[in-house]
């Protein structure tokens, strides 16, 4: 392996020099020769650096010659065409980082171009909002998006390892930083709390008392009293229903598309109990819920006895129950300040506006003390919550855990010392 330094003068009669790395590799070729490589560069520091990594490469076996490997957008189409067994709305949020945020700045690139500074150039790009080469214009993209989008590129760069079109995920080279970064993250996070992020109880209350139709009170119910996430209510069935054990089983899941399948994690399956009062409202339903023959039989099915949408469930049942309740808020004009409509009157809208406020509810709920909650511990309440680890119950709802009583600890330490 090799430096030269090349010099010629060009037609003008200036004169350039380049900077040649000569190497090879344990390959041969049809003469049973060891394959030779080339690669040029215009400064000689960046054709010190790449030796250094070839030669390293090289010796652990991982290094692909720049002829032989593939361009990050094909890659990108061997990846996808290996995720048929992955959920279409997973699938589809592949393709979609592939298009708008990876291919137009690194689709060109060859595998074996990618290092770890191009990938944080990359990184920083998107975080800013500069426009991929031909795009005149883009928004920055937030951190939480970097991540996703980063993931995926390392998604790519291992499937392209395991089919021996790249030597090395340069993204895993970053996983020390990306450690300490989480951990920055994670300090960082805005805490949930109640009265913005989680429903006050009375809220809770006030918005079960409001609900007379049997279908949307059963399954508002569900949710705060089961702490079950949309997708999982909407795949509820009425066979895991235990009415005798008044617990039900979460096995599958409705997506995006209103597939059936299964939930998001293995430690989503999961038993939960149900309250006397859940139970009673489930009964009632029961009796009004319509079937599908042709189908599974869903507890919260749409008309036809099918999977209800999503947006349904929010903009029919959710929304106008909060607003029914009072749970409301102002609507802001342009300036800050609350609209009103042509009467004069104030314009609002819900407090909260998605389902998983009521999922944040039942988590705060199961960590208050008896009587005003199941006073659970923060192990109990992932699994009851169907979390895929501790570590993310602790990161979302620790803070919510009662505090003890200081007045009574600092007695019980100053009574130690008489």
């Amino acid at each position: 392996m090799s430096i030269r330094k090349r010099t010629w003068k060009t037609e003008a009669g200036e004169e350039r020099s380049a900077y040649v790395v000569q190497y090879s590799t344990a390959e041969r070729d049809a003469r049973g020769k060891r394959t030779r490589h080339i690669k040029t560069f215009d400064r000689k520091k960046d054709a010190e650096d790449f030796q250094a990594q070839v030669r390293i490469d090289v010796k652990k076996g991982v290094h692909t010659p720049a002829s032989r490997s593939i361009t990050v957008e094909d890659a990108g189409d061997l990846w996808i065409d290996g995720c048929g067994d992955l959920e279409r709305s997973t699938v589809d949020q592949y393709r979609q980082h592939l298009k708008f945020h990876i291919n137009p700045y690194l689709g060109g690139l060859k595998l074996a171009a990618l290092t770890v500074a191009i990938v944080r150039d990359w990184q920083d790009k998107l975080r800013n909002g500069v426009p991929a080469p031909g795009q005149s214009e883009a928004e920055p993209r937030s951190a939480a998006m970097v991540k996703k989008v980063t993931t995926s590129l390392s998604s790519l760069l291992s499937d392209a390892l395991e089919r021996g079109k790249v030597g090395q995920n340069v993204v895993r080279s970053m996983t020390a930083n990306r450690r300490r970064k989480r951990k920055v993250e994670r300090r960082q996070k805005r805490k949930l709390v109640v009265g913005r992020d989680i429903p006050e109880p009375r809220e809770i209350d006030a918005l079960l008392q409001q609900t007379k139709n049997e279908r949307w009170r059963a399954l508002l119910l569900v949710a705060v009293r089961c702490g079950l996430r949309a997708s999982e209510l909407r795949g509820l069935r009425w066979q895991d229903v235990d009415f005798k054990k008044s617990e039900l089983h979460v096995r599958q899941r409705a997506d995006r598309y209103n597939e059936i399948g299964s939930p998001k994690s293995a430690d989503s399956q999961r038993i939960v109990p149900i309250p006397p009062k859940t139970i009673a409202a489930l009964k009632a339903w029961k009796l009004q819920c319509p079937k599908n023959e042709g189908q599974q039989h869903l507890v919260f099915p749409n008309g036809s006895g099918n999977v209800e949408t999503h947006s349904n469930i929010i903009e029919r049942g959710l929304i106008p129950a909060w607003e029914q309740a009072g749970i409301t808020v102002p609507v802001l004009d342009d300036k800050g300040k609350p609209a009103r409509d042509k009467e004069g009157r104030p314009i609002v809208r819900a407090k909260y506006t998605g389902a998983h406020s009521l999922r944040h509810y039942f988590a705060s709920w199961s960590l208050a003390r008896s009587p005003v909650g199941l006073g659970l511990n923060l192990k109990e309440l992932s699994e009851r919550i169907g979390h895929a680890s501790i570590q993310i119950t602790i990161d979302t709802y620790a803070h919510l855990m009662p505090r003890a009583d200081h007045a009574e600890e600092l007695a019980a330490a100053e009574g130690e010392f008489g």
